[in-house]
């Protein structure tokens, strides 16, 4: 068995847009935008861990949905692994990690500056999301 801590990140879908969290630490990577999410824990699942981490990081409950294939190096010993997932209940706030936020529509994915190794997965999820049917008219 490998010594490899995964992370897990969440490409969040609300009303036909993806949420892009922006870091506020560390230093190396503020000001910078990713998928939200956080490390897995011992004994936990990826989708567990990305339940309470999106719990943790924003304030909001989620429904994991389905796995972006690949996975993607970050300092050594860590891989980033993505989901899609669809907000449940709540407002997206930056509790942690985090000093903004924003909702993007598929035509605007490329206006924030994605750290590298959210950009496979972020294309993938911006692939997605302009497949599903447009917002229901109840919203």
């Amino acid at each position: 068995m490998t010594d490899r801590v995964v992370v897990v990140g969440a490409a969040v879908f609300d009303e036909g847009r993806l949420l892009a969290a922006r870091r506020s630490a560390p230093p190396e990577l503020a000001g910078r935008w990713e998928l939200p999410g956080g490390k897995v824990e011992p004994g936990e699942t990826p989708e567990e861990a990305l339940v309470r981490e999106l719990r943790e990081e924003l304030g909001v409950e989620t429904d994991v949905l389905d796995r972006i294939p690949g996975e993607w190096p970050l300092k050594p010993g860590y891989v980033l692994q993505v989901w899609t997932a669809r907000l449940l209940s709540g407002t997206p706030r930056p509790l942690q990690d985090h000093d903004d936020l924003r909702w993007l529509r598929p035509g605007e994915a490329d206006t924030v500056d994605w750290l590298p190794q959210d950009r496979p997965a972020v294309a993938e999820a911006v692939r997605r999301l302009s497949a599903l049917p447009g917002p229901a008219a109840q919203g």
